[in-house]
């Protein structure tokens, strides 16, 4: 389909390493002026869902300072463009739970999270074949990290107790999969 938007002019309003911000001044698709901002992620999103042979994974919780509430995750983070998601995958995974993995496989490639206001996509991989060590999570987070049964995680997903949408896509995927 062609698009319907004209953009007349675009500013960058702020910039970070993790985000910039830009308004564009626009024609809409009905012919009238109008603004748009966008948030420009300068990472891919990579999430790990790591399964063992028993069938428990591992959650992390951490307090989540834009909704000020403490949240029940699969590992996640920030995959640079020169780092290869897989690797950012593995890199996550062993940051904040101590898990290395044998065997990655992605399950979801390229889901845009937010696609009115953000270009952020989100890549997730399943990990098994799992190992344990010390996690090293970042300066900027306070992790802990549960051990629960799949079917328990994919539960907390439809019932609204994980509420993050990379873990409530990989999660419901799973819980899809016969």
């Amino acid at each position: 389909m062609e698009n319907p938007w004209t953009t007349l002019s675009t500013r960058e309003v702020y910039h970070n390493p993790w985000i910039r911000i830009r308004e564009d001044q626009v024609i809409n698709p009905s012919g009238g002026p109008g603004i748009y901002g966008v948030v420009e992620f300068q990472n891919r999103a990579v999430g790990v869902i790591p399964i063992d042979d028993q069938g428990y994974t591992w959650l992390v919780g951490q307090y989540r300072y834009c909704h000020e509430s403490y949240e029940w995750e699969i590992p996640e983070g920030g995959c640079p463009a020169h780092e290869e998601l897989v690797d950012c995958a593995k890199r996550e995974l062993l940051e904040e739970t101590g898990i290395i993995a044998q065997s990655y496989e992605l399950i979801l490639d390229g889901m845009q999270l937010s696609n009115s206001t953000t270009n952020e996509v989100a890549y997730i991989y399943t990990a098994r074949g799992l190992s344990f060590t010390k996690a090293a999570p970042e300066d900027t987070e306070k992790i802990d990290v549960k051990k629960v049964l799949l079917e328990e995680a994919i539960e907390m997903a439809r019932n609204g107790t994980i509420r993050d949408g990379m873990s409530v896509m990989g999660l419901l995927w799973l819980g899809s999969q016969p």
